[in-house]
This record gives C-alpha cells, structure tokens and sequence, in this order.
C-alpha cells in the first residue's frame, strides 16, 4: 500500500516548494512509514489523491497530524506532510489559504481566536462545538468534523509539593493565595498565551489576578520551569503527559475561564466537498482518543523522548487503524 509520501519527496519540485517557502512553511522531510491498511480499507475515490497534512507545533496536535496522514494513507491518498507550523495563526492561515487541506483544531481556539469571541459557550462540549462549527462554515467556508472526546483544556499549574504547602486545589485558591504573598505572584507562560483571549486575559478577568509578574517561555520548557522553581506557576495543557512525568498539579479551573478544546478535523468546505469520503478516516481516529489516552501518548514523546510520529504510529497499530 501507500508510503506516508513526505513533501520534499511528493512536491518534485519547486513550484510548490516555493510557493510552501514563500508563506514561511517548511515542508517535511523526516523518514516514512510504511502504511497498510487494516480496519480503514482503501476507499476508490481517495485513491492517488494528493492531501496536504499540517499541524501546530506542540506534541499532541503533532502526533494528531501524523494520525490523521496514516489513516488517510491506508485509506489511498498521496499524503504530503506538513506537520509542525509554528503557531496557530499560522497553521489556521495556511488552511484557509489552500497551503494545507486537512489539520486538526480545538473548538474553542475556533470561537475565541478565529471567530473573535471573548467568552466561551455555555453548555458544555457540544454547545461549544456546534457554535464554532456554525460560525466557521458561515464565515470561513470551514467544516469541522466529528469531534473527539479528547478536550485538551488550558489551566495553571504547580508543583504538588509547593500546592500541598499552600493548600492549593482551584484557581480561585491561588488567586487568593497570591493577593497575601505578593512575592509569589510569577507565572510561566508562552508568549501566544499571554496575549489569546481564551488566555491570560481570560483568567485575569476570571480571577482577578493582580499585577503578576510574567516570565515567557516556549511551552516545551515551562513544566521543566515550574518544577525547578524558576516559576511558582506555570500555564499548562491539560493532556500534557510532563504534567505526571515531573509530578505537577493541574489547578481547577473553577471558574470556568478557559473554553471547551475538544479536537476536530478541520478542512475547507471546497476540499471536503470535493472528497467526502475523507471523513471516514478522519473520524474514527477522533472517535478513538480521550484524554488519558493522550496523556500517555504525550509522555511517551516529551518524557521517554519518543518520536512522535513513531508514537503515533504504534497507537494506529494497536488500534487496528493499519497494519
């Protein structure tokens, strides 16, 4: 059956090497896996048709693009790897502008970040799914998929030896923690976090944080920061697998600052239009993950120092996704 066709070997050239170059993506170029399909069988239509994969650049949405890259391999497509985009604006850009075709998103990135919205929508994963997927389509010409279980939140998190001493469950708890210890009022947050609006800003306003004093880190770095003490506290995603690997505490998000993540699928309109038969594929993957699932997956690439299209690649095999 198909190889996973990386797109430095698939785009021969430099036509769409160029134009990839020109937006600040660079394609992919790392080994292949050999792909065969097991219970997702080769679908006709699909057969031999060229599909540009992309992801952010942090280990889950990574490992979700090379998910999605070999279910639709063993499903026939020419799959071109694009994993990897740094940031969200960019990875969002580069599907709206046909860079890519097919990425995975979190639904309430779509409603507050793409769709300008600042606060979630009440009523749980379903409301905030069906709210993003209407907009997106209405405004953007954007279908989303089937959503996982997987809900990769945002939340504030601590060591467990620095939480026990202070007693800390909820984010309401360190929000009043730090109104009395002034000097503890240091977060470690990336910089995109810093400024999103399903955010910082949205916890501030939340929890009534005052004053704190902000240390930027790549989001690789700041559970080591948190549990060496360079940060009392630390922004974190909640599917993390460092948070057990370096024995951290994920706050509650008590007040419901942070929206529903769950995870989709997302293509435009036009593409899905043109190969419905893609959902398939795409959708038993989504169906098949939750969040300790992830959690492990996780751990295994940012602790055991896994890769993560290998890591990907053996969960497709368990999974009987392929062979």
């Amino acid at each position: 059956m198909n190889v996973l066709k990386k797109a430095g070997a698939l785009v021969g050239a430099a036509l769409l090497a160029g134009t990839l170059s020109a937006c600040g993506l660079d394609v992919n170029t790392s080994i292949p896996f050999k792909i065969e399909p097991g219970s997702i069988r080769p679908i006709p239509s699909l057969e031999g048709q060229r599909v540009v994969v992309g992801s952010k650049d942090f280990t889950e949405n990574i490992i979700l693009g090379y998910m999605a890259e070999m279910a639709l391999s063993a499903a026939g497509m020419d799959v071109i790897d694009l994993t990897d985009i740094k940031g969200s604006n960019s990875s969002r850009q580069a599907l709206l502008n046909g860079q890519t075709d097919v990425t995975w998103e979190y639904t309430g990135t779509g409603w507050i970040n793409y769709q300008g919205n600042e606060l979630p929508v009440p009523g749980g994963e379903k409301a905030q799914y069906e709210a993003t997927k209407k907009a997106d389509a209405e405004k953007y010409g954007v279908t989303w998929l089937n959503y996982s279980p997987l809900n990769d939140q945002y939340a504030f998190a601590t060591t467990e030896a620095y939480a026990a001493k202070n007693n800390l469950k909820s984010t309401s708890d360190l929000a009043k923690f730090l109104t009395t210890h002034p000097d503890q009022n240091r977060f470690c947050l990336e910089t995109e976090f810093t400024s999103r609006q399903d955010g910082f800003p949205a916890a501030v306003k939340a929890y009534g944080f005052k004053n704190p004093k902000i240390e930027n880190f790549g989001i690789g770095t700041i559970y080591s920061a948190v549990a060496n003490g360079t940060c009392p506290v630390g922004e974190v995603f909640t599917t993390d697998g460092r948070i057990s690997g370096l024995n951290l505490r994920v706050l509650e998000d008590d007040k419901k600052a942070f929206p529903q993540y769950n995870a989709a699928a997302t293509l435009r309109t036009e593409f899905l239009d043109k190969y419905p038969e893609i959902r398939g594929p795409l959708e038993k993957v989504a169906a098949a993950l939750d969040n300790k699932q992830m959690v492990e997956l996780c751990k295994k690439v940012d602790v055991d120092g896994k890769d993560a299209g290998t890591v990907a690649h053996d969960w497709m095999l368990e999974k009987g996704f392929i062979k």
